[in-house]
């Protein structure tokens, strides 16, 4: 019986974008255990789920077994102690990072944002993560979230666009969460008065082009920022001053929900993502998306939002003056919304990341 090893350092990060995606391909792989859907070549494997000492256990799994190994955190323990836990086994990175020796490994880069924008890093950490990208690419079988990834990570790494899979976001781990009004409450929002963005102060998520786009909307409507910062890694994008900007931090997914099924429309008017998850998460919840118009949204959202420059504040002002003006989202435009989220589930995803291996 053939061993495949899950690498769980992402339980021991805080939980974003990468660290989701992570989480909910591992239990997508757990399901089609259960329901015996796994690819041929797969199906008497042994799955373990290989997790640091300092990993938070967050996940209920029915048929991967969960094993904490090495004494060692971070790189560290990714390059020797998951390294020679997994080195009898086909090893599966999920998170950006994992051994760059191992002889069987398949790893999901999910942007090649350090290579094409290393400005939004500190020196150190885009210096390091462009190293061990170039190592994965000799080493590895590499994996990505979207189309556009896919061709960035060839042009940067030097892999032919087919020799990359690619195994996309979904917003289904939203499907079930029931929405917590009482956030509205909190922060005195009335329902369709507020635009929402997500991602805060990190440079790449560009949310300075949203407050000053809130500067030229009515005073009835507000912006709500939503997500923390780390200013280890990311550049901060600098201050944000406006009395009508509320920046609620990190909150729970049932207050996400609340402030997507009631705003006026999702701002994501970032730089660059490798896939952007919150505009698919905004149309589980019929919330309007306004994204930046760049190539990986255009990917992602199709007909189902509107599109603006990521530097023309005037221009997503007009957007969002004119959103206000519709209201709600015609029946027309649920159905555009609806389109896009069939595209992207979770067992599809964890599907092709296997059928790649």
């Amino acid at each position: 019986m053939a061993d495949v090893f899950l690498n769980g350092r992402f339980l021991s990060q805080s939980l974003s974008g990468v660290q989701r995606f992570a989480a909910e391909i591992v239990k997508a792989i757990d399901q089609l255990i259960d329901r015996q859907q796994l690819p041929a070549g797969l199906s008497d494997a042994r799955w373990t789920l290989l997790v640091p000492s300092n990993a938070e256990e967050r996940l209920a799994l029915k048929h991967i077994r969960v094993e904490s190994v090495g004494t060692r955190t971070g790189h560290a323990w990714d390059q020797i102690d998951l390294a020679m836990a997994a080195r009898n086994g086909t090893l599966i990175s999920l998170a950006n990072s994992g051994p760059v020796l191992h002889r069987r490994h398949h790893i999901v880069i999910h942007d090649a944002q350090v290579f094409r924008h290393p400005e939004f890093f500190s020196r150190s950490y885009a210096t390091f993560h462009r190293g061990l990208g170039w190592l994965y690419a000799r080493t590895a079988n590499i994996i990505t979230v979207s189309k556009f990834s896919r061709s960035e990570l060839s042009a940067v790494l030097g892999v032919a666009p087919d020799a990359i899979t690619v195994c996309s976001n979904s917003a289904e781990h939203l499907a079930g969460v029931k929405p917590d009004p009482s956030i509205l409450e909190r922060f005195e929002l009335g329902q369709g008065k507020y635009f929402l963005a997500i991602g805060s102060t990190k440079k790449n998520k560009n949310i300075r082009l949203a407050t000053d786009a809130i500067k030229s909307i009515p005073a009835t409507h507000r912006l709500v920022i939503v997500g923390g910062q780390d200013e280890r890694v990311f550049r901060h994008s600098g201050p944000i001053a406006d009395e009508r900007v509320v920046r609620v931090g990190q909150i729970s997914d049932e207050a996400i929900a609340a402030l997507y099924q009631h705003a006026a429309a999702l701002i994501f008017p970032s730089f660059y993502e490798g896939f952007g998850v919150p505009p698919l998460e905004a149309m589980l919840f019929g919330c309007p998306v306004i994204a930046s118009d760049i190539a990986v949204l255009r990917e992602i959202c199709g007909d189902a939002a509107e599109f603006c420059s990521p530097t023309d504040p005037g221009q997503l002002s007009r957007l969002m003056l004119d959103r206000i003006e519709k209201g709600p989202l015609s029946a027309a435009e649920h159905q555009r919304q609806a389109g896009r989220l069939a595209q992207y589930t979770w067992t599809s995803s964890a599907l092709a990341l296997l059928n790649s291996i």
